[in-house]
């Protein structure tokens, strides 16, 4: 069954009435029946929006029976528009209420198969409905407001966003997690990072980043991993690794600071308290790699030099810290072929990780590259890499090369820490992990 509310005409968004400016007058409101209950006298509907929700209320001996016979059958989740007058009331949510008098139903629809306590596999499974949870809207939000507020950063600071291939011949971390893909009879794969690409730009915009998605075939099951994940590379000529790392921490900061100033409201209903993001300041620690094992260790790790850090090493390294820290001079042997050593010590390369705190481990990596011919022929050759996939990469060097820098930020990393939650897949709206590619 269908009523009329198609158009938008005489429509009020929710945020609107909740706002205190429609109190005392008629609105007709427009969205999903979030919550439904009914008695022989009363029916109370809390219609969601975009923007809110709000409870509607229907009192049988004040509205048309056939108003009242809508208003008691609604389901949880059946479209609708409801109509009446605006009143301020302390126990509704949001603190007014719609008292109203006329009701139309878009889709009535069937019963949610979505109730309370159902397991994370049942709503994973049901992932295009659990969308519309109240937890998940408010993160989706968060989610665009960071994005928003990254490009606006990078717009500040003068770079230009451009756009990779997704599919390429040349891996950037490593063949062992790289997806592969018949591309028309030749082998290709799903790219790791739109890294060497950005590179191609510098020479000709000096600043540039890519937002993109990237693909990591990671045997992985932990609370922070995706196979299919967005990561934001902006790439930079003329700058050096300590350069590198003063603009992760203002990016990171700008973030934090805006978002907490411009959307408390949605930070605090993802469960983060906005005065935390507040209080980012840069600069961030900075521990080379070989202090980092001791820290790690004096907390009760046992890490031994050369060793990467896991997320338990990650967690021991933060611990009793509240801000970001960067951890730099990796060893060059557990590193990627592009990381140019450090001049000083050559067995480290000019990289550094941030690492966030309380648990929450890797957000961003970065180094300086190679941007010498031969010595980057050479890294590639030590790497058994294919010489012929990262010719036209080896072309860059060849006419104009210049010293230069760049970071990976994965984006759900950042939404996890920075709104709190527990899991990573919450921070994307469909998780794709080592067991789940539906729905």
């Amino acid at each position: 069954m269908a009523d009329e509310g198609v158009g938008s005409e005489g429509i009020s968004k929710i945020s609107d009435v909740l706002s205190g400016s429609l109190n005392g007058k008629r609105a007709r409101v427009r969205g999903w029946a979030y919550r439904a209950r009914a008695s022989n006298n009363l029916a109370f509907i809390v219609i969601r929006d975009s923007s809110g929700i709000i409870q509607c209320a229907f009192k049988k001996d004040s509205v048309p029976a056939d108003v009242f016979d809508k208003a008691k059958g609604i389901y949880v989740e059946s479209s609708l528009w409801a109509e009446g007058t605006v009143r301020e009331d302390s126990r509704a949510p949001g603190g007014f209420e719609l008292t109203c008098d006329n009701i139309g139903v878009i889709c009535l629809g069937e019963a949610f198969p979505i109730a309370k306590d159902q397991s994370t596999e049942f709503l994973l499974d049901t992932r295009h409905l659990w969308l519309r949870s109240q937890k998940l809207t408010n993160v989706m939000k968060a989610r665009y407001y960071m994005l928003g507020l990254l490009r606006e950063f990078f717009d500040k600071e003068g770079f230009f966003e451009v756009a990779p291939p997704i599919i390429t011949k040349a891996g950037c971390e490593g063949g062992s997690t790289l997806f592969e893909v018949n591309y028309f009879g030749d082998k290709a794969y799903l790219t790791q990072s739109s890294q060497l690409y950005a590179e191609i730009y510098i020479t000709a915009l000096e600043k540039v980043y890519v937002l993109a998605p990237s693909f990591r075939a990671e045997p992985s099951r932990t609370v922070r991993h995706l196979a299919e994940y967005w990561h934001l590379e902006p790439e930079m000529a003329f700058y050096s690794n300590a350069m590198n790392m003063e603009l992760q921490e203002k990016m990171i900061a700008y973030v934090a600071n805006n978002l907490a100033s411009r959307h408390s409201d949605i930070v605090k209903a993802c469960g983060q308290d906005p005065a935390y993001l507040a209080s980012i300041k840069a600069p961030f620690e900075r521990i080379p790699y070989t202090k980092a094992i001791e820290i790690v260790n004096a907390n009760g790790g046992k890490m031994a030099w050369g060793e990467d850090f896991g997320a338990d090493e990650e967690a021991l390294l933060t611990k009793g810290k509240s801000m970001p820290v960067f951890v730099h001079n990796f060893p060059k042997k557990i590193k990627s072929f592009y990381m140019r050593p450090d001049p000083e010590n050559p067995e480290t390369v000019l990289n550094s990780d941030m690492i966030a705190p309380f648990g929450h481990g890797e957000i961003i990596g970065g180094s300086e590259r190679i941007w010498e011919y031969d010595y980057l022929l050479q890294r590639i050759r030590e790497e058994n890499l294919d010489v012929k996939n990262y010719q036209w990469y080896l072309d860059l060097r060849k006419y104009g090369s210049v010293p230069h820098s760049g970071f990976g930020l994965g984006i759900e990393r950042l939404v996890k820490w920075m709104l709190n939650l527990d899991h990573i897949r919450d921070a994307i709206p469909f998780p794709r992990t080592i067991n789940r590619v539906y729905p």
